[in-house]
């Protein structure tokens, strides 16, 4: 994976990491494609759902691609961003075991900027 920008554990108990640059092991058929100029930035959150995810970033203007499903939905593109999402389950502690949803953005800079703020705040929230 990739080295820690930026994250740690929020104030409801869920991890957040943050992650820059590529994964030089993740199949290039699980970043969402990328234009010139854009950058690529990756969240993982534990104690929320794929399909929350899925619902947030909707709610923050994307429109899932392939289905209108919200728990089935691995892709979401808004304006100027995409997203593909995947859930596994992770040890949090000795036998107990919780989803971690990560995120992989690509997008215009500025928009980045402005969305990835609101996506942690209700990602964030919802955890614990």
């Amino acid at each position: 994976m990739f080295p820690p920008v930026a994250g740690g554990a929020g104030d409801d108990g869920s991890a957040a990491a943050e992650k820059a640059g590529g994964d030089a092991k993740a199949d290039a058929t699980d970043l969402p494609p990328a234009e010139d100029g854009w950058e690529r930035k990756t969240v993982a959150y534990r104690g929320i759902s794929r399909r929350l995810a899925a619902h947030y970033l909707r709610n923050l203007g994307g429109e899932l691609v392939g289905t209108d499903d919200p728990a089935e939905a691995t892709r979401v593109e808004g304006d100027g961003w995409r997203a593909t999402l995947s859930a596994e389950k992770v040890t949090a502690a000795a036998a107990i075991r919780i989803t971690e949803v990560t995120a992989e953005f690509a997008g215009d800079p500025d928009a980045l900027a402005d969305l990835l703020p609101k996506y942690k705040q209700k990602a964030m929230r919802a955890g614990g």
